[in-house]
């Protein structure tokens, strides 16, 4: 498989040295108000919300191979803020938070507004979809359809796109608490199997449960995967991850189970002293098991860096060309 140039230097520019990805995840926005203010998340303000954020962004982008951010309160504030360092990647969300529904399924929503070439142009090395996901409900080539109109714009601009299915329960189907978690391993092999082929650079996918659910996760990605942490506690998921990389993972995108017991902190000097410290220490040991046990993303794609993106010395005349051509400001569905 091959890779555009651009492409192949984002994802170097989302990885350390030896091709690991490391990256933590704050780009909540609903289910962070509702974490800093239980009974009444709604009072949130965005002023709350980017302070937080900025909080984040100061203590563990720097200890981070990128961090993933949103658009509304904290990827264009972490920029201009400096809580961003140079060196750490960016990486932008696309989705509104939450969901619609439709016949009991969860329909993602892109921003209004927003879109990937506004991504690329703010200077940022990635962007992001969380896709709520079923491959047994009616609204799965829907949502399919969503990847397939963000694949096409993250290949006209050039800049990798890390997709995050999310598998949620119809209780029509598994009949309860129970039912989902005895189907839930497949539904995420399966969404991997349908998902990873559509145009994505990167999967950040839940763990599915098992050593042999990862390897099958594995088996069936075309491209790196990475694990995201989906609130587990920290411990929980430091085991997760060491499972995951030794069955071909290359890192993690994760965010509560790092952060989320020091923004339960109402001092904000607590806090971040919190993050500072103990959070920071959480990044550290997870990007040492990932180094430890990961495969480097470019080894998913082939076995050196070099031929992931041929190049002569007439490689610039048509680089390009192809993505021009659909280059139009998305159109979403």
């Amino acid at each position: 498989m091959t890779l555009t140039i651009g492409k192949v230097r984002g994802l170097q520019q989302l990885s350390d040295e030896r091709g690991i990805l490391a990256m933590c995840a704050m780009d909540h926005r609903g289910s962070l108000q509702r974490l800093i203010n239980p009974g009444a998340p709604e009072r949130v303000d965005a002023a709350v919300l980017t302070a937080y954020k900025l909080d984040l962004a100061e203590a563990l982008a720097p200890v981070a191979t990128a961090v993933l951010l949103d658009p509304i309160h904290g990827a264009a504030q972490a920029v201009v803020s400096g809580a961003l360092p140079a060196r750490t990647g960016l990486i932008v969300s696309l989705e509104e938070s939450g969901y619609s529904t439709d016949a009991g399924g969860r329909i993602t929503t892109l921003l209004p507004g927003w879109s990937v070439a506004k991504v690329k142009r703010m200077g940022a090395q990635a962007v992001k979809v969380l896709l709520y996901y079923r491959s047994d409900h009616p609204t799965a080539e829907r949502q399919r359809a969503v990847v397939r109109q963000v694949a096409a714009e993250a290949r006209a601009h050039d800049l990798p796109f890390v997709l995050e299915p999310l598998i949620y329960p119809t209780p029509e189907v598994e009949g309860g608490a129970a039912g989902f978690a005895a189907r839930k391993g497949e539904l995420i092999v399966q969404a991997a199997s349908d998902l990873a082929a559509l145009g994505i650079d990167v999967l950040k996918t839940e763990f599915p449960g098992s050593a042999e659910a990862c390897r099958r996760v594995d088996e069936v990605s075309p491209v790196p995967w990475v694990l995201l942490s989906a609130g587990v506690e920290f411990d929980t998921f430091a085991r997760q991850l060491e499972v995951a990389c030794r069955a071909g993972a290359s890192g993690f995108l994760g965010g509560r189970a790092v952060w989320e017991d020091g923004l339960r902190l109402a001092d904000p000097v607590d806090r971040r002293r919190w993050l500072r410290t103990v959070a920071a220490d959480r990044m550290r040991r997870l990007h040492d098991i990932a180094s430890t046990h990961g495969r480097p993303w470019w080894k998913t794609f082939g076995d050196t860096l070099d031929r992931l993106a041929p190049v002569g010395p007439d490689w610039y005349r048509t680089y390009g060309d192809a993505g021009r051509q659909n280059s139009s400001e998305p159109r979403w569905a």
